[in-house]
């Protein structure tokens, strides 16, 4: 009868009031909102303990007691201070944004130990994703009036822990330095001190396991694994051993190769170009994932849009081969129902939506998507930018979610380098590629140097009216001193409105004008008679149009693909020159041993043709006989000057016409240059971006309108006509200061008066 009697008494009465004590910020009111309690309950040792419980899982609050008073409920509270600033002391490797970024708490945010512990703890996940395993973090709090706080993070980074050894057990088929070239963690040298790939990141290492297994499966080791990825402590507690164990299999070829499909009318046959797989050659997973894109690509092209695409596998395990048949199937029918975009903060939608090959209502495609992505990755405006589709409304809808992070598109660049050919180089240069956040490029640029002074201003509208036209014009002057190599000065001022367009998907087209007034001054008194007739101030007036088809890989360092271009230009619709010329330029890249060996194959040439005007003067040659110069019919700054840096070997016009007495270079008016060139790995570590080059080129600058000899018989002209070549060898360094490019190449076929260089050195760099 004794825990009857008890319980009762534990529950007797009722509650008249319940006072709140202690509360400064928050309402007495919002207070009771949490209770269990009312005023009218009986007082009930669980519900007062479930209140007490609901009270301090606010996190508004550092202690709470619930007491009965009589007939009061009495709650007490001592509430969680506010902070006032978050601060860090001790943070040198990473900026206090970065560590802001990565916590929890924020000013005028409740306080509390919970939430503090957190973001100790997100911050030393930071710092070892960094590679700083020894790094502390204590927290400070500050007492402030009012309940508030001031919280400290006080940072010892520590040193950074670095990978001392990278080993792997269980390969046969491949040397531990083959897969340590296959993984994006390496070992700590002296060298990779502007590089954290060396540091020890658990993130890293299971990108590394995904890295092992693509490298595997694309040479031919389809039941590849990794069993394990152990990193231990060094006993010195200063750096990881990291450990990869891991099972090949064994080796597959491909097997028969098949293309099947249950769409009507559409024509296998015209399939197989784009199949990347053949029966006899190793298994390659990448091969396969390609011939997947280029099939969805194809099929998708000749207007089948619901496509999917399925490599199905037969594996003979006994014969060590792979058969696929690619089973081409209509896909689900899918239209875009809206493009959502996120995360743009200063650019305009429509600078987005415009790069997007789907529109709201289209067919969704795939590869149609996959385009969109890249042309949105192009602009060069975000830092990140995700692409995918999620379900729409119904299910025949799809709705297309872009994700953009803004990075930066202001740039202000000083430059300072050398070369062989200009000496010292100095440059400035302000640019926006995004204006406003409407896709707008606006550029100003300075470049001086001993033999060249160049001004520039250009501003690029990409959609002009809204429609796919970019609109520009470029502005100029530039001076060139030709003293060492024409003997006389050049100097340039003019501009030029463009529009260019896209015919189709890769072949571009851009129209533009240029008018500009030349200037040939200063010429030596030595100077060949030729330059001493085209002294003085010209106006020239030119239409221009350029042909562009551009299927590389990458347009800065090009591994793969081609490229054609294609240009004319007509002047003599007004000024003082008239002229028709032709230019021209190639390229083929071919990846021998991707991506270490790339064999590339370029050619440039030109022509040049005077319409109707002539220029030229009766003067005593060199040889003291009155000779008429012959009609000239284009400006030596019109004509071509191979040599430097497209013709490795020969000086700037080194390898054309010259004058026979005073040497001048004097250009040609056709001119053509190929290159053959094998990009080599010096066996150095890649990420010091160091690599060989052997390469050979072979040209020739000519102009069958200069005399060759007077009337007297002597030679004028230095011009045989002859092809010229070189071959040689050269560095390319892209070191942390700039890029450095180191050539030495050797006349092989050369005529008598051509000047040569051996050697050729360029740097630069910006900050």
């Amino acid at each position: 009868s004794a825990a009857p009697a008890f319980a009762q008494g534990a529950t007797a009465g009722r509650i008249q009031t319940i006072r709140i004590e202690g509360s400064q910020r928050i309402e007495p009111d919002t207070i009771r909102s949490y209770l269990t309690l009312k005023v009218g309950d009986n007082f009930d040792t669980a519900e007062i303990d479930k209140s007490l419980k609901t009270l301090f899982a606010t996190g508004l609050f550092a202690d709470v007691t619930i007491a009965r008073q009589g007939v009061d409920l009495v709650v007490r509270v001592v509430e969680n201070p506010i902070i006032n600033r978050i601060a860090f002391e001790g943070n040198r490797k990473l900026e206090d944004k970065t560590l802001l970024d990565e916590v929890q708490l924020r000013p005028r945010v409740v306080y509390t130990r919970t939430k503090v512990q957190n973001d100790v703890k997100r911050i030393l996940d930071l710092y070892r994703r960094n590679g700083r395993f020894a790094a502390t973090v204590e927290p400070k709090v500050i007492q402030l009036p009012q309940n508030r706080v001031d919280l400290v993070f006080e940072i010892n980074e520590g040193t950074r822990t670095g990978i001392s050894r990278i080993t792997f057990v269980g390969n046969r088929q491949f040397s531990d330095g083959a897969l340590r070239g296959a993984i994006q963690t390496v070992e700590t040298r002296w060298f990779r001190f502007l590089s954290s790939d060396d540091s020890y990141d658990p993130d890293r290492v299971t990108y590394d396991r995904e890295l092992l297994r693509r490298f595997y499966l694309k040479n031919g080791y389809a039941d590849f694994k990794v069993l394990s990825a152990v990193a231990e402590l060094a006993p010195d507690q200063g750096s990881f051993y990291l450990t990869f164990t891991i099972d090949e299999g064994e080796r597959y070829r491909f097997g028969k190769i098949d293309v099947s499909t249950t769409l009507k009318n559409l024509d296998i046959e015209a399939l197989n170009s784009e199949l990347q797989t053949e029966e006899g050659d190793w298994y390659d997973a990448e091969k396969i994932d390609d011939t997947i894109k280029r099939l969805s690509d194809q099929v998708g092209n000749l207007g089948y849009a619901f496509v999917e695409v399925e490599a199905v596998v037969k594996r003979d395990r006994q014969a060590r081969t792979i058969g696929l048949t690619y089973e081409i199937r209509e896909g689900p029918k899918v239209f875009v129902e809206r493009i959502d975009i996120t995360g743009n903060v200063r650019t305009l939608d429509k600078v987005i939506r415009r790069e997007f090959r789907l529109v709201e209502g289209d067919a969704f495609n795939t590869a149609k998507l996959r385009r969109s992505q890249q042309r949105i990755r192009n602009l060069g405006f975000f830092k990140k930018s995700d692409v995918n589709n999620v379900a729409g409304s119904t299910p025949d809808k799809t709705v297309i979610q872009v994700n953009v992070e803004e990075q930066s598109t202001g740039e202000l660049t000083v430059g300072a380098g050398y070369s062989s050919a200009e000496s010292v180089i100095g440059e400035i240069t302000l640019r926006e590629r995004n204006l406003l956040g409407r896709g707008q490029d606006l550029r100003i640029s300075t470049t001086l140097s001993t033999v060249r002074q160049q001004y520039d201003l250009s501003f690029t509208e990409p959609y002009f009216l809204d429609r796919n036209v970019a609109a520009g014009f470029d502005m100029f002057h530039i001076r060139r001193n030709l003293i060492s190599t024409s003997q006389y000065e050049f100097a340039t001022t003019g501009g030029r409105p463009r529009l260019g367009y896209q015919l189709t998907e890769r072949l571009r087209q851009t129209i533009g004008y240029t008018i500009r007034e030349d200037n040939v001054f200063n010429i030596q008194p030595t100077a060949s008679r030729f330059i001493q007739d085209q002294a003085g101030d010209f106006v020239s007036s030119i239409i221009s149009q350029d042909l562009v088809y551009d299927h590389l890989d990458n347009r800065l360092e090009p591994t793969g693909g081609y490229y054609i271009g294609l240009g004319t230009d007509l002047a003599g619709l007004g000024g003082d020159i008239k002229f028709a010329r032709l230019r021209n330029r190639v390229a083929y890249y071919i990846p021998v041993a991707p991506p270490e060996y790339v064999l590339s194959v370029r050619g440039e040439s030109g022509f040049i043709m005077g319409l109707g005007q002539t220029f030229g003067s009766t003067r005593a040659d060199a040889f003291g006989v009155q000779t008429a110069t012959p009609d000239q019919t284009v400006r030596i700054n019109d004509r071509f000057f191979p040599g430097g840096e497209n013709f490795r070997g020969f000086r700037l016009g080194g390898a054309g016409p010259r004058d026979a007495v005073s040497k001048d270079a004097l250009g040609g008016r056709r001119y053509y240059v190929g290159t053959v060139e094998l990009t080599v790995p010096l066996g150095l570590p890649k990420e010091l971006g160091i690599n060989g080059r052997i390469f050979s080129d072979a040209g020739l600058a000519t102009d069958a309108g200069l005399p060759k000899t007077n009337s007297a018989g002597n030679v004028l002209v230095l011009d045989s006509g002859n092809v010229r070549a070189s071959a040689g060898v050269g560095i390319s360094w892209k070191s942390p200061f700039g890029p450095i490019r180191i050539d030495l190449a050797q006349p092989i076929i050369k005529d008598a008066g051509d000047v040569k260089e051996l050697f050729r050195f360029g740097f630069g760099t910006r900050f």
